[in-house]
């Protein structure tokens, strides 16, 4: 649920790493994308498939981890990553997806949340829509993971 890297403190919001994104036509997929004008593709089954196979029923702490593996099992291209779960926004806008207003009430599969960083949660927190559940390293028993009055979400749908 913290990062997606191993130690905590080789962690820099400064340099953000790139990410490219580039051309798969060996998949079919509910959408594809490019922001360089190339089409990729990612598989929204094969996500949340691999995403439900990767978790446990705990937090390990690596939730970027399991979403990024999710998302490269499906198709996606990330060739470089950040490594804090609330620097993925601009990652996932990359690959395909684009920002909207939460909609924890009406969730699609294949959206992805992330809560942004607060002073109790340095790394924030990430995590996608099964069709039945929010999954990030973990099964989740909701989208509020965080007991925390503090917390900002971003929301993100596939295009």
């Amino acid at each position: 649920m913290i990062y997606d890297g191993q130690l905590a403190d080789s962690y820099q919001t400064q340099n953000a790493p790139h990410v490219t994104v580039s051309e798969n036509r060996e998949r079919s997929a509910p959408f594809s994308f490019g922001s360089d004008g190339s089409r990729s593709q990612i598989d929204i089954h094969k996500f949340v498939a691999k995403l439900k196979s990767i978790s446990g029923n705990y937090s390990t702490a690596k939730c970027a981890k399991s979403v990024r593996i999710a998302l490269q099992s499906a198709g996606a291209k990330i060739v470089s990553h950040p490594i804090a779960a609330s620097d993925w926004g601009d990652t996932l806008t990359k690959i395909g997806y684009r920002q909207i207003q939460p909609e924890f009430d009406h969730p699609q599969k294949g959206d992805i949340y992330i809560i942004k960083r607060t002073p109790n949660h340095v790394y924030g927190h990430i995590a996608g829509y099964s069709g039945s559940q929010w999954i990030s390293d973990f099964k989740q028993q909701s989208y509020d993971v965080y007991k925390d009055n503090n917390v900002t979400y971003t929301y993100y749908r596939p295009l």
